[in-house]
């Protein structure tokens, strides 16, 4: 099957289902984070810790001392999915795939700042280790987005729908 004929599976993207799936990811507080190994390229999950900056753009504290900090480094693709499978099955439940470019947020920058902020006030028990030497902030820059209300209803969005813009 191409991917043309793949496309037909995707419903058209409202504003609403937009407004739905930016809602789910300024929710969350965790995702599952796919990279690619930086020794032989093969793809590993982790879960993270999520907060979303002013701007929409989601962001996460990392260590250096992670494998998929050392992974976001050498190749800053990524995948970020989030969702709560709350009870029954997982998969009639809605979830975000997000497939992103990490970006490092420069310490002391005005950006770290509005970073550091977001992300200590969804998870305000990091502010014991946020500031180790280690640990630093990467943006998740979305490029495009798949999302899944429920059983049969899948949508595309790119990265204004996600951003809001």
């Amino acid at each position: 099957m191409s991917a043309e004929e793949r496309t037909g599976v995707f419903r058209e993207l409202t504003p609403e289902v937009a407004a739905d799936a930016r809602a789910l990811l300024a929710t969350v507080g965790h995702g599952a984070l796919a990279t690619l190994e930086h020794e032989d390229g093969y793809p590993m999950v982790t879960r993270i810790g999520l907060a979303m900056m002013p701007d929409g753009m989601p962001t996460t504290l990392v260590s250096e001392l992670s494998g998929h900090t050392a992974a976001l480094r050498a190749d800053p693709r990524c995948a970020v999915m989030v969702g709560d499978p709350g009870k029954g099955d997982p998969l009639a439940h809605p979830r975000l795939t997000l497939t992103c470019r990490a970006a490092e947020v420069a310490r002391g920058s005005d950006l770290h700042a509005a970073a550091r902020e977001a992300y200590l006030a969804r998870h305000p028990k990091a502010k014991l280790y946020d500031d180790f030497a280690d640990f630093l902030f990467m943006r998740l820059l979305p490029e495009r987005g798949s999302y899944v209300a429920g059983f049969g209803a899948a949508y595309r969005l790119g990265p204004a729908d996600i951003a809001g813009g």
